[in-house]
């Protein structure tokens, strides 16, 4: 019932405005907190979560565009009232990340099913984890190897139970 509350459009798009908001508080006041925020990896591990709990693919598609979108709007939104120091190249990159989340929350969702082909996109979503902290924020920091364990325990061990569903239900 809770996981049906929370794992909803209207939901995911309220809690991602006040992540947008908090995230860009969090850059603002706190240096650690700001810096985790403001990098892919943890954006990358909640996507993974909403896609992976969500029932059914086009569940996760319709959780995690709105969850994207409503945090860069509100991040990008706060950075203005704020005057933050913000730069085009990087609101350009979060959007096309945002734009793309559809696609990315398909395959995330598949990660839980069996085959050699989600556990290839489950270690490309390490990867890619991995080397968006090494190639655009540096290096990896303590937070992102938990981040990347966190990952890799959610992608590759925890078990997520899912409803048996025929095919014409699932398109419902």
């Amino acid at each position: 019932m809770m996981k049906k509350i929370i794992l909803n459009p209207a939901s995911m798009l309220l809690i991602s405005l006040l992540s947008g908001v908090v995230s860009r508080l969090l850059d603002l006041y706190t240096t650690n907190l700001g810096n985790i925020f403001s990098q892919l990896a943890i954006w990358i591990l909640f996507g993974v979560l909403i896609a992976i709990y969500s029932s059914t693919k086009r569940a996760a598609v319709f959780n995690v565009f709105p969850f994207c979108v409503g945090m860069l709007l509100t991040y990008y939104g706060t950075a203005m009232l704020t005057d933050g120091v913000y730069s085009d190249s990087y609101i350009a990159a979060w959007t096309i990340f945002a734009l793309c989340s559809p696609v990315f929350a398909w395959f995330t969702w598949l990660t839980k099913e069996k085959g050699i082909f989600p556990k290839l996109i489950s270690a490309g979503i390490v990867l890619v984890s991995i080397l968006s902290s090494i190639i655009i924020f540096d290096r990896l920091r303590i937070y992102d190897l938990v981040i990347d364990g966190l990952l890799v325990y959610f992608l590759f061990f925890k078990r997520v139970e899912r409803e048996k569903r025929g095919r014409n239900e699932e398109r419902k």
